[in-house]
């Protein structure tokens, strides 16, 4: 879902605790998601000999939509599609994606976006280290290979810290990192002719037992907002400020 969507467009069915996608929105790619092809596309134009491997999991697939990757320059995308994946907790996710990530064979890198830019748990990325038994290495702002290694620049609230890491590890990367490129006409007609690798959970050596959520959601729903302002008036802003200052002292709060 797009984050991007206004909030008057924002519904949803608290019965099957769910979010409406919103009519006329078309989905997107997370954000920080392609933040993540990104990094990757920029450790392949360094010179690191480099296949970049997309993958991603649900049902309903809008290609034009999941083919933004491809046409930004990643090589190959690889769809698990199957209707049981449209109500996943983080947990399950995670899971599949591992296995996903298992069966495609030998990597160095696995790169995530640093949250999911709905829901902003950030629980996935290291759900998938900890099955892998990755190193895992969050808030990249940079990453560079180094022989065995990575080296990887953490983006903090105040500047930033160096982290390294034997490989093959697992990096989230976050907005810091600069915007993604944009696609080229090249880039989208070379998408256009490039087909997804579908997969289903039982591809990847899964059944409806290991779906099972680990999470409850016990309620979901829009908070509302019952703020009372009042407004204090004076005949000037002196006189103004005066007032609220005696409105305070009554309430107690200087």
């Amino acid at each position: 879902m797009d984050p991007e969507t206004p909030a008057s467009a924002f519904n949803i069915d608290g019965d099957a605790k769910r979010v409406v996608p919103a009519p006329g929105i078309p989905p997107v790619v997370n954000g920080f998601d392609e933040n993540a092809v990104e990094a990757a596309l920029r450790l392949k134009d360094g010179g690191d000999a480099a296949k970049i491997t997309v993958i991603s999991m649900g049902s309903g697939f809008v290609m034009d939509v999941m083919k933004k990757p491809l046409s930004m320059g990643a090589d190959e995308l690889i769809l698990i599609d199957d209707e049981a994946l449209s109500t996943l907790d983080a947990y399950a996710t995670a899971a599949v994606l591992a296995e996903a990530i298992k069966k495609v064979g030998e990597y160095d890198v696995v790169l995530c976006g640093r949250q999911a830019s709905d829901w902003d748990q950030a629980h996935v990325p290291l759900g998938i280290a900890e099955m892998l038994e990755l190193p895992c290495v969050t808030l990249a702002q940079n990453i560079e290979v180094a022989g065995s290694g990575i080296v990887v620049q953490r983006a903090l609230s105040d500047g930033y810290e160096v982290v390294e890491a034997p490989l093959p590890a697992l990096v989230t990367v976050t907005n810091e990192l600069g915007e993604p490129r944009y696609p080229t006409l090249r880039g989208i007609m070379q998408a256009s002719r490039k087909q997804p690798t579908r997969w289903s959970t039982a591809d990847v050596g899964l059944d409806a037992e290991a779906l099972e959520p680990k999470l409850t959601l016990t309620e979901l729903f829009i908070p509302v907002s019952d703020n009372q302002v009042e407004v204090i008036e004076g005949e000037d802003d002196a006189d103004a400020g005066r007032n609220l200052a005696l409105r305070l002292r009554e309430e107690r709060l200087i």
